[in-house]
């Protein structure tokens, strides 16, 4: 039974972080290419003399050839797979109608709709989700309880683990990161350096789609889902 592993990151999932959108992705492959993956991210960034993490904050016009690399080096391995997940306007969100007045519940649904298309009852996953804060245990429970009992896996057998890691401890987590930051940015709208624009523009000109439109759904390379909260008319 082939085995995967997931790993997830998220950005502005906090309900009054006054930012207009939540991010949510995963960026998977096979368990057995883990280690040859890692081994040519870390090469990617000895080359570039890149110190420490991996992050979208810290993309410059002075490392401009190297996150450019990096984007080109997940495109050109087949291995590797996206799926993101963008709430694009938090403001409509009504929490007391649709979520029995719980943010919490609302997140919990998101991380379920970004990871159904996922997974597969003939395969079994490992899913490592970023170290947040104090409640990132809890959010493991939680999502995992949920994901199992939508694919009647009630054994938990489909999800072989499930668990936080830090950023640190995985250099396709930190991939990830570059990618939901990137795709954050741009729904955001903000003003941004000429290396960010060149890196969201390198991603939309290799997925062939814009970073505000839901890929098709059979879509497995690169996928996005936009989520558009339903209003509550009075």
């Amino acid at each position: 039974m082939p085995e995967y592993n997931i790993y997830c990151d998220e950005s502005c999932h906090l309900e009054h972080d006054h930012k207009p959108i939540m991010v949510i992705g995963g960026m998977w492959c096979l368990k057995a290419d883990v280690k040859t993956i890692s081994d040519q991210i870390r090469e990617i960034k000895n080359r570039h003399n890149s110190r420490g993490e991996l992050k979208w904050v810290r993309v410059s016009n002075s490392r401009h050839d190297y996150f450019i690399e990096l984007v080109d080096y997940f495109f050109n391995t087949p291995a590797l797979h996206f799926r993101c997940l963008i709430v694009d306007d938090k403001s409509k969100l009504n929490h007391n109608y649709f979520n029995m007045g719980s943010h919490d519940s609302f997140y919990y649904k998101m991380y379920f709709y970004m990871l159904r298309n996922i997974l597969r009852r003939e395969h079994t996953y490992n899913i490592y989700l970023d170290i947040k804060d104090t409640q990132s245990a809890r959010k493991v429970r939680i999502v995992k309880d949920v994901l199992c009992n939508n694919a009647y896996d009630f054994t938990q057998k489909m999800i072989d683990n499930m668990q936080n890691i830090h950023s640190h401890e995985s250099e396709i987590l930190q991939l990830a990161d570059l990618f939901i930051g990137a795709i954050g940015h741009y729904n955001r709208g903000l003003t941004t350096s000429s290396s960010k624009s060149a890196v969201i523009q390198k991603i939309m000109d290799h997925a062939c789609q814009n970073l505000k439109s839901s890929s098709p759904p059979w879509a497995d390379k690169f996928n996005l889902f936009i989520f558009t909260p339903t209003e509550v008319c009075s």
